[in-house]
């Protein structure tokens, strides 16, 4: 049987890259340590200051990380198993969440210098 392909809307997609950088961040993210290799935790949220907020070493416009803060969207990526349920207490994003392939990565993350 053919796994049924994850689609995802734009918020969604934009989401969930912004969770996978902040997955490659050390100052952002850690190993889960809960029994299923490759899930990360996510530690550190970023904040937005005027039109735009910086992810890792990208600066992103502040309406393309709305999600951040969406509870459809969470809910969402939960369902297809991109982020594990218990988002609301701790954001753990799965193996799967992070080798899912957005095609949003150098779209809209710019790299910043300050």
């Amino acid at each position: 049987m053919e796994k049924k392909r994850i689609k995802l809307n734009s918020l969604q997609s934009k989401t969930l890259v912004l969770l996978q950088v902040l997955a490659r961040d050390p100052d952002s993210a850690s190993p889960a340590g809960n029994g299923n290799e490759g899930d990360i935790r996510i530690t550190r949220l970023p904040h937005a200051h005027g039109h735009h907020m910086h992810v890792g070493d990208y600066v992103v416009s502040s309406r393309d990380a709305s999600g951040l803060n969406n509870k459809s969207v969470w809910t969402a990526l939960s369902r297809k198993g991109l982020v594990r349920e218990n988002w609301e207490q701790e954001i753990i994003l799965t193996k799967q969440g992070l080798d899912f392939v957005t095609g949003l990565g150098d779209k809209f993350l710019t790299a910043t210098d300050h």
